[in-house]
């Protein structure tokens, strides 16, 4: 349901290109069909028409289950009196979907999960659909059913570039749950930041045994009680001088507390390959990843697993059209690439290839042209 507003996006997330010309969307469905299991996607009222336009040409997904449910939408918040804000310019703009957290309540009131479990369906594999590792993988499905588990976290180890997330504990009963920064006092920073403590983060792909599912939340009244999120934004997500307002979420990952005898499975590093900035976006439709027959996109085997590192100011390449703007021949080639540094705003004019470490500095207010194909090495 999200429509990708760090990267000034006004429409869906998922159906903007990746890959090879694929939107996230197509990449998904492509999966889907291949996997022969059915695809439902979780809307809000702000991508369900154009993802369902887009599927509509994948026929082969046409199934007895619908494609789709839609969350539900709260009001945004004004931060200067915490009421509901107004925005006459645009109506729409005063609401916001409240998070992927949201789908176990909107599962029940869509009637999705009666539907699913009138249809036979037992497990289900949730993901979000910017994480471009989280293909289904039978053999954690088998390892799933097997274990009789109600709820299953994908970990991943944690990082010092992880260090200032959410990760993975136990309470002294053995019930699993996550811990944010926001919930950790200042004085168990440290502990808190730890990695050889705290190993573990969420991958959110997500497993749920459907029955136990609806067990839950009819002992709960279809409501799981999940921590509340209150994010800080705009009420207009491309205006930053526009008013102040707080939007409400919660994550779905955070369900793991409210299911007695959850488990967690820890996966390769590359079941988590999110997609969240245009340094991101810019990394995988370069030439250091692929699209696979069957539809996964992985890192060029010859870069022996060790992924890109992409940072370019935000200053002037944060949004889609500014990244693409300032590259018209698209992606650059980084298969030799380590890492790729731009600071100031430059406009690579033609195809270009770095290897190794490059840095690439324009201290100027004017924009620096980066002409021809040229190849920028560094130790």
């Amino acid at each position: 349901g999200g429509l990708g507003t760090s990267m000034g996006l006004e429409r869906a997330k998922s159906l903007l290109k990746v890959k090879d010309g694929h939107t996230f969307l197509d990449i998904i469905a492509r999966q889907a069909i291949h996997s022969r299991v059915p695809l439902v996607l979780m809307n809000s009222f702000n991508t369900q028409a154009d993802s369902l336009t887009l599927l509509n040409k994948y026929k082969e997904l046409d199934s007895l289950i619908p494609r789709d449910f839609v969350q539900h939408k709260v009001p945004k918040i004004r931060q200067a009196d915490l009421a509901p804000a107004n925005h006459d310019a645009d109506p729409s703009q005063e609401w916001n979907p409240p998070g992927h957290g949201d789908i176990y309540t909107a599962l029940v009131t869509s009637g999705m999960l009666s539907k699913l479990l009138a249809a036979g369906y037992r497990y289900a594999f949730v993901s979000n659909a910017d994480n471009l590792g989280a293909v289904l993988d039978t053999r954690i499905l088998g390892y799933f059913s097997q274990r009789q588990l109600p709820f299953m976290m994908e970990v991943a180890d944690r990082t010092e570039a992880d260090k200032k997330g959410g990760h993975l504990a136990q309470t002294p009963d053995g019930q699993l749950i996550l811990r944010e920064s926001a919930q950790c006092d200042d004085e168990d920073t440290d502990y808190f930041q730890d990695i050889d403590r705290h190993r573990y983060f969420n991958t959110n792909n997500l497993w749920l045994n459907l029955v136990a599912l609806q067990q839950v939340l009819q002992e709960r009244n279809g409501i799981l009680g999940l921590p509340m999120i209150r994010n800080r934004k705009t009420i207009n997500p491309r205006n930053p001088d526009s008013e102040p307002v707080f939007q409400l979420e919660t994550a779905m990952g955070s369900a793991i507390a409210t299911f007695k005898g959850a488990g967690a499975i820890r996966v390769p590093r590359h079941r988590f390959s999110p997609v969240k900035t245009t340094s991101d976006l810019l990394a995988v439709r370069s030439d250091a990843y692929l699209l696979t027959e069957d539809y996964r996109v992985i890192l060029h085997p010859d870069r022996a697993g060790e992924g890109v590192v992409v940072d370019l100011d935000s200053r002037y390449y944060k949004l889609i059209d500014e990244m693409e703007a300032r590259f018209p021949a698209g992606a650059p080639s980084l298969i030799d690439c380590q890492r790729l540094t731009v600071r100031g705003d430059v406009r690579f004019e033609g195809p270009c290839r770095f290897t190794g470490s490059v840095e690439i500095i324009n201290d100027q207010e004017k924009q620096l042209n980066y002409y021809g194909e040229a190849i920028a090495t560094s130790p």
